[in-house]
Formats: C-alpha cells, sequence, structure tokens
C-alpha cells in the first residue's frame, strides 16, 4: 500500500482516515475510536516514536483531526502539539564550523549584542536577544552560521508559521491561506489538515437507505496524474461502487469558467484568476487592495457545483480533488449552498479501502466530457491557455491577452507587489498557489514532473475539442 503514496507520513495519515472510514460503515466507530491507535500499532515495540504509548498519544490525536479536528480552530490545517516536538529550535546556531577567528565581524555587524565568545573563541548566539535579523550569517567567511527554520516554516512562503513559547508549530490564521505545504513537508506528521471523510459517509450511507437526494462526485482535473496503479475508468467506477450516483469533471466548470473569465477580462482589462482559492485568500489577506481586481467568477468546483444544484433536484455535490485549501472554500457563504463536502485524494484512497474495494479488479467507466482546456486548469499554464481561448471562440481577439503564470505563492506574491505598484506589464495573472499547479497540490497521492504529462495526455484525450462545445454539451445532457 506505501507504493501508492509518496511519503511514509502520507501512508500514516491514511491508515488512520482508513480506519475511522471502516469504523464509520459499520456503525462502530463510537465504540472502537479508542482502539483505533491499538489496531495501527498492535504491539508493544514502536515504531516511529520513543515509546508506544507517546505513539498512541499521537495517534490518537490524528483520530481526532481525522474525524473532523477542533471545532473551535476556523481553519483546517491543525497542529498536532505532541508530535511537533523533534525539530531543533529554530532561529541561526552556530555550527562547528566556527574557527574562532580574529575578524569577529559577526559580533561588529550584529546590532543587538546578541553575540559572545568562549574560551576557544568561538562564537555564540544569545536567543534572548537575536532578532534573526541574519546580517552575523552574511558576514561569517567560513559559513558557520546558519538559519535553522523547520520544514513547516520553510514550506509556508507567507510566513504564516512561528514557533510558540512551547517550542512547537503556531499557524497565524488570518496569514494562512489553507494550502497544505506545511502538511506535505512536515516530516514527523505533526501538522494535518482536517478531514471531513465522515459527513461524506454519512451522505452515502443516508443516500442508500432510501433518502431522496442523489450524491454526485466531482473529480479535479489533476485525478488524470493519481492512482496511477489503475486506470482512470477504473477509479471512476469505484467511486459509483462507493455509492455515488454520478461522477462529474471539474473541468465542465473550468469550461465555464474560461468562457466567462475571458468576457470579463476583455470587459474589465485586468484581472487576477480566481480558480486557486488559497490564492484568492493570499490576496484578501495580504493585498487587500487588489482585492476588487479578483475575478467574479466562482472556481471550477463551485461553478459546476452551482450548475448541478440549479438543474438536478434533490442532489448534493462532494468535491474530491488535491486541495486543503478547498475545504475552506466549501465553507465560504459564496460557496455553501451548492457544495456539500469535500474530500482529498488521499482521502479517497482511504474511503476505497475501507471498504475493501481492489479497483483494479473493476471494469473502466467513462468521466463526461470537458474539453481540453478544461482539463488542463490542472497544471500551471493551463488557465492562462484557457482563456485565451475563450478570446478566440467567443471573438474577442480584438482584446490583446497579456498573461503572467505564477506558478507558487511566491511567484504570485511579487506579480501582485508589481501590481500595486503598478510595475506590472500584464493584464491578466494566472495564480496558482502550489507549485505545478493542481497537480502539486497538498492532498494528492504522489506529486513530481511526471504528473504534468499525464495532465496534457488526459486533455488530448478529450472528446470536447472546443471550450463551447463542451459547455453546450453539458448544458443538453446534464
Amino acid at each position: 500500500m506505501a507504493r501508492k503514496f509518496d511519503t511514509k507520513v502520507q501512508y500514516l495519515k491514511y491508515k488512520v482516515l482508513r480506519e475511522v472510514a471502516r469504523q464509520a460503515w459499520n456503525d462502530t466507530l463510537l465504540e472502537k475510536v479508542m482502539d483505533i491507535p491499538k489496531i495501527i500499532v498492535p504491539g508493544k515495540v514502536p515504531t516511529m516514536r520513543c515509546c508506544v504509548y507517546k505513539e498512541r498519544a499521537i495517534l490518537a490525536e490524528r483520530v481526532k483531526i481525522a474525524m473532523g479536528g477542533n471545532p473551535d480552530n476556523p481553519n483546517v490545517i491543525e497542529v498536532i502539539d505532541i508530535a511537533c516536538d523533534e525539530c531543533p529550535a529554530a532561529g541561526y546556531d552556530v555550527t562547528d564550523s566556527c574557527r574562532g577567528c580574529l575578524a569577529h565581524r559577526c559580533e561588529d555587524v550584529c546590532k543587538r549584542g546578541a553575540i559572545s565568545f568562549d574560551h576557544n573563541h568561538e562564537a555564540h548566539i544569545d536567543k534572548t536577544k537575536c532578532v534573526e535579523c541574519g546580517q552575523c550569517a552574511k558576514v561569517c567567511p567560513f559559513s558557520a552560521i546558519v538559519n535553522r527554520k523547520r520544514p513547516c516554516q520553510n514550506a509556508c512562503k507567507i510566513k504564516a508559521i512561528s514557533i510558540n513559547e512551547e517550542n512547537a508549530a503556531s499557524i497565524d490564521n488570518e496569514k494562512c491561506n489553507s494550502c497544505g505545504s506545511c502538511v506535505y513537508q512536515c516530516p514527523f506528521g505533526a501538522i494535518m489538515d482536517k478531514s471531513y471523510i465522515l459527513n461524506v459517509i454519512d451522505l452515502l450511507k443516508k443516500s442508500e437507505h432510501g433518502r431522496s437526494y442523489k450524491v454526485y462526485a466531482v473529480v479535479a482535473p489533476s485525478i488524470s496524474s493519481q492512482f496511477t496503479y489503475a486506470k482512470l475508468g477504473q477509479v471512476i467506477t469505484g467511486l459509483k461502487s462507493l455509492g455515488f450516483h454520478t461522477v462529474v469533471e471539474a473541468a465542465l466548470g473550468a469550461d465555464m469558467v474560461a468562457q466567462e473569465e475571458s468576457k470579463e477580462l476583455a470587459k474589465k482589462g485586468f484581472l487576477t484568476s480566481s480558480c486557486c482559492s488559497a490564492f484568492v485568500s493570499y490576496i484578501k489577506s495580504a493585498f487587500p487592495e487588489l482585492t476588487p481586481f479578483i475575478s467574479h467568477n466562482l472556481s471550477p468546483m463551485a461553478t459546476i457545483a452551482k450548475y448541478i444544484k440549479q438543474t438536478t433536484e434533490n442532489s448534493k455535490v462532494v468535491f474530491i480533488g488535491p486541495c486543503t485549501a478547498k475545504k475552506m472554500e466549501v465553507q465560504l457563504d459564496s460557496v455553501k449552498p451548492y457544495v456539500d463536502a469535500a474530500l482529498t485524494f488521499e482521502e479517497l484512497q482511504a474511503l476505497f479501502d475501507s471498504r475493501d474495494l481492489d479497483i483494479t479488479e473493476l471494469e473502466e467507466g467513462v468521466l463526461d466530457n470537458a474539453s481540453y482546456y478544461g482539463r488542463i486548469f490542472a497544471r500551471s499554464g493551463g488557465l492562462s491557455e484557457a482563456v485565451a481561448q475563450g478570446l478566440r471562440e467567443q471573438n474577442l481577439d480584438d482584446f490583446l491577452l497579456v498573461p503572467i503564470v505564477c506558478n507558487g505563492i511566491e511567484e504570485c506574491r511579487m506579480a501582485l507587489l508589481k501590481k500595486s505598484k503598478n510595475m506590472l506589464d500584464a493584464n491578466f495573472i494566472e495564480g496558482m498557489s502550489c507549485i505545478g499547479g493542481c497537480i502539486g497540490g497538498a492532498g494528492c497521492l504522489t506529486h513530481g514532473e511526471k504528473n504534468k504529462a499525464e495532465v496534457d495526455k488526459y486533455g488530448r484525450e478529450a472528446y470536447e475539442k472546443t471550450i463551447e462545445d463542451a459547455v453546450s454539451v453539458l448544458k443538453a445532457t446534464l
């Protein structure tokens, strides 16, 4: 099973989700919840921690997050404090490379008097005085002073993570855009995204037991790069085996967005994209003055979900994709009426295995026919290509599209900064918080360059060759 994931941390997270889901299907969760840590670590010998008791205590916290987490914390990203104790204290440290030189440039440049020397003339940094300006590290001729940022801090490019008094990671919810980079990069799995897998199981069970609604699965186009051990059509059949009535491509929503966003761009003259909810959240928190430039279109997920709800009575919609930030998006007042829950690909794998579904043995189902352009929304640059196509199809060629494709939140920050200073030579910002776009999302089973090729291949297999064709067929059939 581990071969289906990038890391052992993902595998551990999956095992917790699988057991929580298994007990939920069997209606035994309440009576078995305390036993799940023992199910995962059955023996008396610890597999990851100093002792089996601490390991199980941490697993118990993982179970809580798998069941929805702390209801008092509005963020979907949570820190497990007792698991966050193995990383060294963050900040600047002097390493063994210090030669005790006579120059003492580090001391001269420190304006806080934080550097002193022992009897061997080796430097030491007083953490109570250090403000982490980094000047000492810059002037050290031996590169003996290093900044020991924790993996989560390195992963968070918007500086939403700090270290609290207990030496554990602390997330600033006002800054955090819930992208999940810290979740994926934490080597101890001490940061997790809340799961709403129980909500989805409840929806599916009730629909099976005579409730008068049908549950639709809206799958992100990046699904084409996941579940590589099986065929995509088998994943679709697996979803229906779980109880989903219909599986719909979010790429159809992307086609609808591309069509409308191209018109909006031509009319207004400048836009930032609205597809990546983490990017939109970042604009609102870090560049609020640019909020009026955000496209007024809902994301592809919300767009297709809205269409389903408006055209199908008694329908429920579950989004399945690579993104932890979507779990925050579905809580927005503008999206909540259309999407009932959001799952990641990690959670979908846990759902399959909680029902002992071997999808490699299933027949191949078929997805709806989105266009090539809707499907390539999954990777960086795809949205800009789709908007360009939308302009062509709607005879808006007179508008000269000058896009800037921002691959990751750091590139997003630079583009937004230039726009805020009227220095940006572009009229459309495609913002993707994750490197590579959606194929780099924290909720993916696997990450890597090959995922882009899989998405492009999936796009080329699209039956509908234009955005207009895809939207027209959708409106005629769904």
